[in-house]
């Protein structure tokens, strides 16, 4: 496929191999991933299900060891690093994934607040700012109070994407983000993530079948089998 490296790449996999089990049961998840994002641009990763999408997220987000070839995230090789490398990274990284892993003794407020807990010397009174900021932002200014088991299942979705944009990371992968949302609110999410990319540099990766958002994406890529379809354009150049 086309290479879109940019000297503020913010990922870069060169010949990127992951397999499941051992034997006569391991399975060839992904197949010589080549593949960059640059500080700014905003990726659509699209391909039918069990193609391999959330385990290339869940590798360049520092959650797995890599197995075979490189892997480069914020300037951090991920090849053979340890568990106290891959956690410094993942506190740099914004992630939003479907199950939205709030906690249930915490509020909408005190959840978002734990992304704005990871940026440093700030005081207690601008942490708390910062989380009702983004809730308001998501659409959930009067929701500050309540508990996820009071949310429904949108309202945690926006909590969670709230919680990873409070952190200000420098790279946001997201999971298929707008699934529990409306048209409407994923449209306003979306214009968000569109708007932290341009304005702080961050780059996002983020695995869609939406077809309301296609839109906001520099780049659309395709995986089909563990492997990533040369033809995907920048929507600048469609």
């Amino acid at each position: 496929m086309a290479d879109h490296r940019s000297a503020h790449s913010v990922i870069v996999a060169r010949g990127l191999c992951h397999a499941y089990g051992r034997g006569s049961t391991r399975r060839q998840v992904l197949q010589s991933i080549e593949f960059t994002v640059a500080s700014g641009e905003i990726v659509l990763l699209t391909g039918p299900s069990g193609c391999g999408k959330t385990t290339l997220l869940t590798l360049i987000g520092a959650l797995r060891s890599v197995q075979q070839g490189e892997l480069e995230v914020l300037g951090v090789p991920l090849q053979s690093a340890d568990r106290e490398r891959r956690r410094r990274v993942r506190r740099r990284i914004g992630m939003i994934f479907q199950g939205h892993n709030l906690l249930r003794c915490l509020t909408a407020e005190q959840n978002v607040q734990m992304g704005a807990d990871l940026l440093p010397g700030l005081a207690y009174r601008q942490r708390r700012a910062i989380a009702r900021q983004w809730l308001q932002a998501v659409g959930l200014g009067e929701h500050l109070r309540q508990f996820p088991h009071d949310l429904s299942g949108g309202q945690k979705q926006r909590v969670a994407i709230a919680r990873a944009l409070a952190a200000r990371p420098r790279l946001l992968l997201a999971d298929e983000p707008t699934a529990a949302l409306d048209g409407r609110t994923g449209r306003e999410v979306v214009e968000l993530l569109r708007q932290l990319a341009r304005e702080q540099g961050c780059g996002v990766l983020m695995v869609t079948h939406d077809p309301r958002i296609l839109d906001v994406a520099d780049r659309l890529v395709t995986m089909e089998d563990g492997r990533l379809l040369a033809g995907t354009l920048r929507q600048s150049e469609r």
